[in-house]
């Protein structure tokens, strides 16, 4: 494990997974809407957000994952992500921009 990297989410002091996943308050952040349609009260979100992060991702989605982070693009499977949320799934031109004449 790389030494920036904690070993459960909820250590690492900037993240979110504390107020999402156990319902800690903070002013610094408001629920997404994503987060909300989670569940139907305060007890269900957080229990149905820790379940999304139950598993061990390794292997070729963890490259794929990695990749898509590192180029800022959202990580996808046939584009779906991107089509629901508008995120960008896959790399841009390389280089400047065209200008328009």
């Amino acid at each position: 494990m790389r030494a920036d990297m904690m070993a459960k989410p909820d250590e690492y002091m900037w993240s979110s997974h504390l107020c999402n996943g156990f319902g800690k308050e903070s002013k610094l952040h408001t629920p997404h809407t994503l987060y909300l349609a989670l569940g139907k009260d305060k007890e269900e979100r957080p229990e149905n957000y820790r379940a999304l992060f139950a598993a061990h991702v390794e292997g070729i989605l963890l490259d794929e994952i990695r990749q898509s982070v590192n180029k800022g693009l959202a990580w996808a499977t046939n584009g779906l992500p991107g089509q629901l949320t508008g995120c960008q799934v896959t790399p841009g031109r390389r280089g400047r921009p065209i200008q328009a004449e």
